[in-house]
């Protein structure tokens, strides 16, 4: 059974449908490009397969069993060639059976013994491959959970689960087979090497001069079946990606009447990918016959050579001899076209590592101290002291910020879109640490307060309302993991939405979907709610959290909303007039800007920026 590899599996992002190159660059410089993106091999690096082997180090004793087994697998298949080989010179050619049955059952017990070695040198590279990667993907995920926000406002999703997936499993590739096969090839050349040399140094320059020719014929059709099969890759990724799109928007598809233009557009990716299929299958069947017919030429030259050195009766060389030097030279050349294959997959591989690594060496905006303070549960005071903060240097987001609120009390947030709401909430919530001035909570700057307090005192519901799958209860008890059922249900009772979650089918057991998908806006909105309510914070943030739903559920979100604020200190963004009635203390933002606070009612007097969003809701 060989050692070769299984075909490359080349991983490609496709795009949905055709789109302009122009908006694609565009596209990749708002995002913040990764300089890695489009490495599809890199060079060989020794330092980043010395990391890559650090892996390993948790695995010492299976590396050891497996590194026997990878020597004893390298020298067993050509001692077996050279077994049959003395065999034919002696026993047959002496016509001693007793010899021969020996003879035989020696050879028998050293085939086995080779497929026991090769189950478990299959067995352990699979599973230090599978152990290797599975710890690189936990490593990955959770050095992105350390890191910023302004890493996920640049890095695009699909690009992160690339590199979970596609370059992740090119490494796996590389360990599992490039690695210990590559080593395997290399030990099973080397014994092929002596065992030639020692059987005839003529025959062995012979086959060693046709050696490069194998390899280059190898090396350059390998790379035109790469390039074929990568092209055939990145077409069918293109037809996944344009039928999920073309499914996930049947509606507005028929609603276009777009039935015929999005038919015609996927005939001619479907044409496209049958291009790329007949393109592969047109280079591989130039290259098999072309590396067929090299193997078959080579051999007429050793049957040529071989064949005068036995007939010449002052070489002294035998029949059993010349076939013995055929099978060591086929073993010797197989290495020479795995390696080729594997020389691929190594590049590949590498250019998987190097982007891994790129993340994992990527060193978040900011960190906490480790001496950080830690004031335990915070009351809720918040101060902001001349904050500015931008996304993007030269463009604050906000400009010169300052404010005082005591706790417990209740703040709506105000402006146009993109004048900095969101923003100021955010650095409340130390998702971001301010340019310039200082965030105070509780009358400690943010950049030294201990994670645990914020944690312990914050909650926040977004504007979309975000579930995980699972159940309902589950969401629920997303802040509070310890909580009961009877806490749960007490919680829902204040909000006054008990009846509204048991209403769905399954109740608090039922399972929401990817996304909350299988609930209205308003159960999801009341989940949402019960999630902020169950964790007790002292401080609270809404990110517009009501803006989506009807004004019939929104009279029902209200009067949960008021019991969930109650006695605590709010940050609300919100468009609504129904959230800003409420509010004991109005900031108004333009352009990045604080031009006014205070009192809602004092506001409206003053016929300032307030008076003028008001009139307009």
């Amino acid at each position: 059974m060989s050692d070769q590899p299984n075909k490359d599996s080349v991983n490609h992002t496709g795009v949905a449908g055709i789109v302009n190159r122009d908006v694609i660059r565009r596209v990749k410089q708002e995002q913040g490009s990764d300089p890695l993106e489009d490495l599809r091999e890199a060079p060989l690096s020794f330092s980043v397969i010395r990391r890559l082997l650090g892996y390993t180090a948790p695995y010492r004793g299976r590396m050891t069993v497996m590194l026997i087994m990878v020597a004893l697998r390298g020298i067993q298949l050509p001692l077996l060639a050279w077994a049959l080989g003395a065999i034919i010179d002696g026993p047959i050619a002496n016509s001693d059976e007793a010899a021969l049955w020996r003879a035989v059952g020696w050879f028998v017990a050293l085939a086995v013994f080779t497929e026991v070695t090769f189950h478990f040198r299959v067995r352990l590279s699979q599973e230090i491959g599978e152990r290797v990667i599975h710890d690189l993907r936990a490593a990955l995920f959770r050095h992105w959970l350390k890191l910023t926000m302004s890493y996920f406002q640049k890095m695009p999703v699909g690009r992160m689960i690339s590199r979970l997936t596609g370059d992740a499993e090119n490494v796996r590739v590389g360990v599992q087979n490039v690695l210990f096969v590559s080593m395997v090839s290399a030990l099973q050349m080397i014994t092929c090497s002596a065992l030639m040399i020692w059987t005839d140094w003529r025959l062995f320059l012979a086959a060693l001069a046709v050696a490069p020719l194998v390899w280059l014929l190898n090396r350059i059709f390998h790379s035109r079946l790469s390039a074929a099969y990568r092209a055939q890759s990145e077409s069918f990724s293109r037809i996944a990606a344009t039928m999920a799109e073309s499914v996930g928007g049947v509606r507005v598809t028929q609603s276009f009447s777009r039935q015929e233009v999005n038919a015609a557009l996927f005939h001619d990716l479907v044409e496209d990918h049958a291009r790329f299929n007949f393109n592969s299958a047109r280079a591989g069947g130039i290259f098999l016959p072309l590396l067929e017919l090299s193997s078959q030429v080579f051999m007429s030259v050793l049957v040529v050579l071989g064949g005068w050195l036995v007939l010449d009766e002052t070489q002294a060389m035998s029949i059993g001899t010349v076939i013995q030097f055929f099978f060591l030279a086929g073993l010797f050349f197989q290495p020479i076209v795995i390696l080729g294959n594997v020389l691929n997959e190594a590049l590949t591989a590498m250019a998987g590592a190097e982007k891994l690594f790129h993340v994992l060496d990527t060193n978040p905006a900011w960190e906490v101290p480790a001496d950080a303070v830690n004031p335990g549960r915070l009351s809720g005071v918040v101060e902001f002291k001349n904050v500015t903060f931008s996304h993007i240097a030269g463009r604050p987001a906000l400009n010169d910020v300052s404010f005082h609120i005591p706790a417990g009390t209740s703040v709506t947030v105000v402006g146009a879109t993109g004048s900095g709401k969101t923003t100021l909430t955010s650095l409340i919530a130390r998702f971001q640490l301010p340019d310039s001035g200082s965030v105070l909570l509780d009358g400690h700057d943010t950049r030294v307060l201990a994670s645990e307090s914020i944690h312990q005192s914050m909650s926040m519901v977004p504007q979309q309302n975000y579930l995980f799958i699972g159940s309902v209860l589950d969401n629920i008890r997303l802040t509070k993991p310890s909580a009961s059922i009877e806490e749960v249900r007490e919680s829902l009772r204040r909000l006054d939405c008990l009846d509204v979650l048991e209403a769905i089918p399954g109740g608090l057991d039922a399972e929401v979907g990817e996304h909350g998908a299988g609930l209205s806006l308003g159960q999801r909105q009341m989940i949402c709610f019960a999630r902020a309510l169950i964790a007790d914070p002292s401080l609270i943030i809404l990110d517009e959290a009501t803006s989506a739903v009807d004004p019939l559920t929104e009279k029902r979100t209200q009067a949960a909303l008021q019991v969930l604020l109650k006695g605590r200190t709010s940050f609300i963004v919100a468009h609504r007039l129904s959230t800003i009635r409420h509010a004991d203390h109005v900031l108004v933002l333009d352009e990045g800007h604080l031009v006014e606070q205070g009192p809602p009612e004092k506001l409206l007097r003053e016929n300032g920026a307030f008076s003028r969003l008001w009139a307009a809701l």
